[in-house]
């Protein structure tokens, strides 16, 4: 099994939707992954911003998990 990290991502929300945007907790194998993963959860289809939720992807925290743990969205707060 691939190695599998926790990323810490900022997540844009536009203005009239959040003041602030938000962060998700993501486990993904890699950027790519970590990447479909969010586009596969945001129900809103903000397409028009996944150019900078994938620098933001680039730019993530990121943490090497112990165990193998399924790819998903984890925790998602936003303002």
């Amino acid at each position: 099994m691939a190695q599998k990290f926790l990323y810490i991502l900022d997540y844009f929300v536009p203005q009239w939707k959040s003041e602030y945007g938000g962060l998700l907790n993501v486990i993904a194998e890699d950027n790519d992954e970590c990447f479909d993963v969010v586009v596969k959860w945001d129900n809103e289809g903000w397409t028009e911003y996944y150019s900078k939720l994938r620098e933001n992807v680039i730019k993530a925290e990121r943490f090497a998990l112990a165990e193998d743990e399924e790819s998903r969205v984890v925790t998602s707060f936003t303002t």
